[in-house]
């Protein structure tokens, strides 16, 4: 393809134009009296200025690769150098993958898809082996997160009866987490050999993976005291040495839609009551997005299964090794690759099925 046609695919995907008049906006804003007398908004701004520059730039230097590609090319054609036909297979495949790159970070551009993440998992029906299978995912995830260079802070623990966990909550921090991690929302289905059962018998487990960005401060959400239930107990599971000393874990109901959150991961309960208030904002924004979803949704005529068979991905251990997507049909066969945390590939062909 000539580098006029994907960059005026690229151009209109990113839409260039409105990004470079929305850059002049914020730089103008940045020379106004009084700028910096919010820091906070301040910051945003420059966040914000910074992050659509950085993308500007980036696809200037996509289009001179594929300029330097093309004079390349020529040259092999004329030439039919070995040693020149090998660099621009080289050249090539490492263009390939900037280029798919940029388009993943172009897909991201919900209002929300640069916020960090709060991720659940909860185990299904199933005693040790669904719980088993959580640790299982919480380790995958948090393999992935450190991969991206992504913190991993640990809110909410409750650790499994014999192994595993009951339930657990990551705030996952860093830019676009919750962008790349939206695709995992859903029922992760296992099936292996179970290492709990003594006469080696296949078993099928699941695990439902609930993702929602972290709120910014500014989004308001009202929350009548009223409205609420706060209750407070003594942390457990992994956390420090502060863990079941004092009454600091939070446990907050919200009455008229029975969302509950806990957070146990700070030290003092101020703290975890800031966290875990936060983390119900998130839900009740979550919630009112989902509303407007499914009465879009019934406009359209459109139907979404929910429940255990519904799942959106299945790990195979046995009889094979496969990972499937059933939502994009990814498959990989290397099942260990994905539990490391190798989930790009889902993600990025979740990303580009919602394009």
């Amino acid at each position: 393809m000539r580098w006029k046609a994907v960059s005026k695919n690229l151009g209109g995907l990113f839409d260039l134009d409105n990004k470079k008049a929305r850059i002049a906006e914020l730089e103008e804003k940045m020379t106004m009296p009084g700028f910096w007398d919010d820091n906070e908004k301040a910051q945003k701004v420059i966040d914000e200025s910074n992050d659509l520059k950085s993308k500007v730039d980036s696809l200037g230097e996509l289009e001179s690769k594929f300029e330097d590609l093309q004079v390349a090319y020529e040259l092999v054609r004329e030439e039919e150098d070995a040693d020149l036909k090998n660099e621009l297979e080289q050249s090539l495949s490492e263009a390939r993958a900037a280029f798919n790159r940029y388009e993943t970070q172009l897909l991201l551009s919900g209002p929300h898809d640069k916020n960090n993440a709060i991720l659940e998992l909860h185990p299904g029906a199933g005693g040790t082996e669904a719980q088993d299978w959580a640790s299982m995912l919480l380790r995958m995830y948090t393999r992935w997160a450190e991969s991206k260079g992504f913190t991993v802070e640990t809110l909410d623990y409750l650790p499994g009866d014999e192994a595993g966990v009951k339930s657990v909550t990551l705030l996952i921090k860093g830019k676009d987490a919750y962008g790349y991690l939206k695709a995992e929302k859903g029922i992760h289905r296992l099936v292996r050999i179970s290492p709990f059962d003594a006469a080696g018998r296949r078993h099928t487990s699941f695990v439902s993976c609930e993702v929602i960005p972290e709120i910014d401060d500014d989004i308001d959400i009202e929350i009548r005291p009223e409205d609420l239930r706060v209750d407070v107990f003594r942390s457990s599971g992994a956390g420090g040495q502060h863990i079941n000393k004092t009454s600091s874990a939070v446990r907050m109901t919200h009455l008229p839609t029975g969302i509950v959150v806990s957070c146990q991961s700070e030290r003092s309960q101020f703290q975890n009551r800031d966290q875990a208030m936060k983390m119900l904002k998130a839900r009740l924004y979550q919630l009112e997005e989902e509303k407007r979803e499914a009465e879009k949704a019934a406009l359209h005529g459109e139907q979404k299964e929910i429940g255990w068979g519904s799942q959106i991905r299945s790990y195979v251990f046995h009889p094979y090794s496969m990972v499937k997507d059933h939502r994009t049909n990814v498959e990989i066969g290397d099942v260990n690759r994905v539990m490391d945390g190798d989930l790009d590939p889902f993600i990025d062909a979740y990303l580009r099925l919602h394009l």
